[in-house]
């Protein structure tokens, strides 16, 4: 089972957008992480059901050689973050974000999906909401979660966020 550090971003049916985004994602330089430079694999876009049953386009953001397991790697072997690495690079996948648009949702860290699904957030993660207990966590204005939103500030136009904090170190090689 791959242990995945990624930026998912949720398109609702916005194909336009997620091309546009997969080529700003494609030609994006490495980003840094303590003294590595990370190149970022060639971004996924699946169609995924949310929690009501309806599809929406989600791109997803590898960082080579972070995770754990990833198939995308390859035979390469994992590089060991540490956490200040790990935030820098978590930081960097946020600045990428910010140059994105038309999105509905998106968070980075280790195997963010759930959290890029608006339904699910309603549904599953409303206290966390509230509390502003999801750090990272970026939303269109425009998506109602059915909670106070007084943890959010503003990512970019259009977008509010809970600010990221840092992440934890990577996993060894043998997990």
């Amino acid at each position: 089972m791959a242990i995945v550090f990624e930026l998912v971003v949720n398109y609702g049916q916005d194909h336009a957008a997620v091309e546009n985004a997969g080529r700003i994602v494609a030609a994006h330089p490495p980003l840094t992480a303590g003294p590595h430079l990370i190149r970022l694999h060639e971004p996924l876009v699946t169609t995924v059901h949310d929690a009501a049953g309806l599809p929406y386009l989600e791109m997803s953001v590898i960082p080579a050689q972070v995770g754990c397991k990833v198939a995308l790697d390859g035979n390469r072997p994992q590089l060991r973050l540490t956490s200040e690495e790990l935030s820098e690079l978590g930081a960097g996948l946020y600045t990428l974000l910010a140059t994105l648009t038309g999105y509905r949702a998106a968070r980075a860290g280790w195997d963010p999906e759930v959290f890029v699904d608006p339904v699910e957030l309603r549904r599953e993660w409303a206290e966390e909401l509230a509390a502003g207990a999801l750090p990272g966590l970026v939303v269109a204005e425009d998506v109602r979660l059915g909670v106070p939103m007084n943890a959010f500030v503003r990512f970019t136009d259009g977008f509010l966020w809970i600010p990221y904090e840092s992440g934890r170190p990577s996993f060894g090689p043998s997990v």
